[in-house]
């Protein structure tokens, strides 16, 4: 494989990172109408007049996704051409660029018309999906040349409803968490576990709801994949892809959570507020690549099956008699 082509897969998934936490600084900072409601000019200049700290943030975060997104498009047209025979391939290079594309226009046309903060909130998990297609198209670049090798995982039924069931409801998790930064109700409860820990009555408001609603998705999360993590310790030691990538994902989803506490501690301290969001997008990338396995799964058991087949035929075989 052309190592141009590994590098670039490399610098755009590293690329699609910052348009995460790009996202996540201009909600974080109030800089969305930095440049008023004027897309993709600020206040309708080529070159403002007025700059402040909002407009530079805003600013810089169009240029980065519109960088990235050329560089998605370079990475997803010549993934299909170099790699198009991996079965995986096309789907995920339509995948990255459908995505950032529409991101992209869901955040014009939050700029220009303006747009509810439960239909904002759902910004940031369309450009996690876009990052989790160009990592996975990364990961199948370097297989290619056996640098990164999985194809003969195989993961049973239990394991891959798991895999299923916590991808998608890490889904939910991210969407309630930016459900928090749009409606600005990351301070609203000023303890923790507890919204307020002499007082364990239930929420009083809707913004005291969106705050411990995240917490509980958090929380059962943690659970869900610190379980998966122990039957993966115990069942797939032989399996280093699996039993390496749950303890990943547990690392991840532990920092997630010190990290969300952190932030009402220091009072939304804008790094710690940063590192919460790039666990989050590490964390959906790894489970991401696991639901990848599960979907070769079924044709890695059925050869693991014939060849199970074969040797049991050889093991009967009686030579005919001389």
């Amino acid at each position: 494989m052309k190592r141009s082509l590994k590098w670039l897969a490399v610098l755009t998934t590293i690329g699609m990172l910052f348009v995460l936490l790009g996202g996540a600084l201009v909600t974080k900072t109030d800089s969305g109408m930095g440049c008023g409601q004027s897309w993709p000019l600020c206040h309708g200049e080529v070159i403002p007049s007025n700059i402040t700290p909002e407009l530079v943030i805003e600013l810089a975060h169009r240029l980065v996704s519109g960088a990235l997104g050329i560089m998605v498009l370079v990475l997803a047209i010549w993934s299909w051409k170099a790699i198009g025979h991996i079965r995986e391939t096309k789907f995920l290079a339509f995948l990255s660029f459908f995505f950032i594309v529409l991101q992209g226009l869901i955040g014009a046309a939050a700029v220009v018309w303006g747009q509810n903060d439960f239909v904002l909130a759902i910004h940031f998990g369309i450009s996690l999906i876009s990052f989790a297609a160009v990592f996975l198209l990364t990961l199948l670049i370097f297989e290619v040349d056996k640098k990164f090798k999985a194809e003969k995982v195989i993961i049973d039924k239990k394991m891959s409803t798991h895999i299923i069931g916590i991808t998608i409801y890490s889904f939910i998790v991210v969407y309630t968490g930016a459900l928090v930064r749009h409606t600005n109700a990351s301070l609203v409860c000023p303890d923790w576990p507890l919204c307020v820990n002499s007082d364990p009555s239930l929420p009083n408001n809707l913004y005291q709801w969106v705050q411990m609603g995240h917490r509980a998705a958090a929380g059962l999360i943690f659970i869900w994949i610190a379980y998966v993590t122990y039957l993966a310790i115990r069942h797939y030691q032989h399996q280093k892809v699996i039993y390496w990538a749950w303890i990943t994902s547990f690392i991840l989803v532990s920092l997630q959570v010190v990290s969300g506490a952190s932030v009402i501690f220091s009072r939304l301290n804008l790094y710690v507020a940063l590192a919460h969001a790039f666990f989050i997008s590490c964390l959906f990338g790894v489970l991401s690549y696991l639901v990848l396995l599960v979907s070769r799964n079924k044709k890695n058991s059925q050869s693991l099956s014939n060849q199970n087949e074969v040797k049991q035929e050889g093991s009967n075989y009686v030579p005919p008699a001389q």
